[in-house]
């Protein structure tokens, strides 16, 4: 397991720093005006939903010409609050405070079993994965999670990573692991899959949410990586070439905050599959992806 996360300590500056600047701003307005010390505070701790409906709001109408079912705006205002509830128990809590709560699961029993590598996204590391984790552990299933770093550097800089991790569990198990990933580590995964010249080395990819032909919010974006997912950008053309090396199973969501034109998450001969109504970081979490992994892990073990 990862012995350090550079992500987390910046998300524990963030958490902290909010909860601060919220209690402040109560504790000033509450002698004057008690609704106004709850709203403000609430407003403050909860500033980031802002900038998700204006996400939302971009999704609605970049996407509009996309060939997946178009959301309605109820649709995108259900997205929305379910991210909003979403992202605090990612960002807030799991990520900057309980990123090691659940170690690497290699243990002697591992041997003969197919096991999993789970590569997070954008400015995630391995806590996103804790459900996930959970789930697997008590179902016996090998896995190895690692931590993206540095944080905003190329995608080609994970390539080591990725290998680390593969080779961990390849040996754990004595089989060539399935690679979840999230968002951005979708990309990752395939920067690997490049650079090892080594598709033997994985049995499957499952990506959930990656920009696979990039993103329009990249465009806007001044980290190597964020630019790396330019929507049609050079890097995602070349990572395209030559097509996908091994079986890939692509989730993808018309409600897709951060992925759009949600189409771009879908890949040219892989098993492309949309859930209506999910938002990005949502999506992740949604109880038939799980399952259907746990189901690819089974069928292919």
């Amino acid at each position: 397991m990862p012995s350090k996360s550079t992500l987390a300590r910046l998300q524990q500056v963030l958490a902290l720093a909010l909860a601060l600047a919220g209690l402040a701003w109560f504790a000033w307005r509450w002698p004057s005006s008690p609704i106004a010390a709850a709203v403000g505070a609430a407003a403050i701790v909860f500033s980031y939903s802002f900038f998700l409906a204006a996400e939302f709001v971009l999704l609605k109408f970049v996407g509009a010409r996309d060939p997946a079912p178009a959301p309605s705006w109820l649709d995108v205002a259900r997205a929305w609050w379910a991210e909003t509830s979403t992202t605090p128990r990612v960002f807030f809590w799991r990520q900057p405070f309980r990123w090691r709560a659940e170690p690497d699961f290699l243990g002697p029993g591992s041997q003969g079993k197919r096991g999993v590598v789970f590569v997070h996204g954008f400015v995630c590391n391995r806590g996103f994965w804790n459900p996930w984790m959970q789930d697997f552990r008590s179902a016996g299933i090998p896995f190895a999670a690692v931590n993206l770093e540095p944080v905003f550097g190329s995608i080609d800089d994970y390539v080591p990573v990725i290998d680390d991790a593969v080779a961990r569990v390849q040996a754990a198990t004595g089989m060539a692991p399935v690679l979840v990933c999230h968002s951005m580590g979708g990309l990752a995964a395939r920067a690997w899959l490049r650079a090892a010249d080594a598709p033997g080395r994985a049995h499957h990819v499952v990506t959930i949410g990656t920009p696979h032909g990039g993103t329009w919010l990249g465009n806007f974006s001044h980290t190597p990586n964020g630019r790396e997912m330019r929507l049609g950008g050079e890097w995602v053309a070349r990572l395209g070439q030559g097509g996908v090396p091994v079986p890939f199973t692509c989730w993808y969501s018309n409600c897709d905050n951060i992925v759009f034109p949600v189409s771009t998450a879908t890949l040219g001969g892989a098993d492309n599959r949309l859930v209506l109504g999910m938002a990005h970081v949502q999506l992740g979490f949604r109880p038939e992806v799980i399952a259907a992994t746990r189901e690819l892990l089974a069928r292919v073990s």
